[in-house]
């Protein structure tokens, strides 16, 4: 049931990749609907889900402190690798980046596909922490690791600040709390846009992807994606069971740390000095291998956890 449910997402993104292959409608078509999903479709499907979300299961302070506690301790393992491993401060930046960082896209649409309305409401509340955390945490180790330029930390930082996706939750649970809801025209058109979000965000993702940086394999790529896909998975959920937190928020913490790394760590790696090739591997390395972690890490997850 779980495969099944799974397979049209994976679906999609491989047919964004056929597509990208075949360049079809055009290579000037993707950059350009890549902007439209992160500036417009996802803020609209994030504000929607939000406003009209029953939050009053969620407790943020617990979800906070799971998330520190859970990024602060695979932080820690990062850095025990990279000191047994002895990769370079660049390499390093790629790794950790892999290591923690999930796409926004993929994971919407598989807490969709799994779980619901519910489902990404509670995902759009912990992306609201959690983005601004992770961000936090990869200027850091840039600014120990990479060779990049405060100029650069510097805009990272603004970046954060404005990034489409936390303004949106923001705007999302301050109408829900608020209790304003929108126009019954407004919030129709809102979901005309919201259903496009989830499957041209997974052409899109299919699309970006580059096989020829599977080249740049390595001790690196392989660590930084068995870490992502298998063991942060665990530390969330595992950290969430602690926690006390309802089946719901440990199930969607799971699908956090299971998912793939975000495409956004090329660019990051690229402004801020890492080492822009290796993330490109892992991008598309982890993108493929979490079609066959995804299934058997959630299975584990909730006959063990659950």
């Amino acid at each position: 049931m779980l495969t099944q449910s799974l397979m049209p997402v994976f679906a999609l993104i491989l047919t964004g990749l056929a597509l990208r292959r075949l360049d079809f409608p055009s290579a000037a078509f993707w950059p350009g609907a890549e902007k439209l999903m992160y500036y417009v479709l996802f803020p609209a499907l994030l504000v929607l889900k939000l406003t009209y979300a029953s939050t009053a299961g969620l407790d943020l302070p617990r979800i906070g402190l799971v998330l520190l506690g859970g990024f602060g301790l695979a932080s820690v393992i990062l850095l025990v690798l990279q000191r047994l491993f002895r990769w370079s401060g660049p390499v390093f930046t790629s790794v950790y980046q892999g290591g923690i960082r999930f796409n926004s896209y993929v994971l919407l649409a598989t807490v969709a596909a799994l779980h619901g309305d519910a489902g990404i409401a509670t995902a759009a509340v912990i992306m609201a922490l959690m983005i601004p955390l992770i961000n936090v945490l990869c200027i850091l180790v840039f600014a120990r690791h990479g060779s990049g330029s405060v100029a650069g930390l510097r805009g990272t930082l603004r970046a954060v600040i404005t990034n489409p996706l936390i303004l949106s939750c923001v705007a999302g649970l301050a109408l829900n709390l608020s209790g304003i809801r929108f126009h019954p025209v407004l919030k129709d058109s809102l979901g005309f846009l919201g259903d496009m979000a989830l499957p041209l965000g997974l052409l899109c993702v299919g699309a970006g992807m580059e096989l020829r940086a599977l080249r740049e394999a390595g001790s690196a790529l392989v660590v930084s994606s068995a870490f992502k896909l298998l063991a942060m998975p665990w530390l969330l959920a595992g950290a969430a069971a602690l926690a006390g937190l309802p089946p719901l928020s440990i199930q969607v913490l799971a699908l956090f740390g299971a998912m793939p790394t975000a495409t956004a760590s090329y660019i990051l790696a690229r402004q801020l000095g890492g080492h822009a090739g290796l993330m490109a591997g892992l991008i598309s390395a982890q993108t493929l291998l979490a079609m066959l972690s995804l299934p058997v890490v959630l299975s584990a997850v909730h006959r063990v956890l659950l």
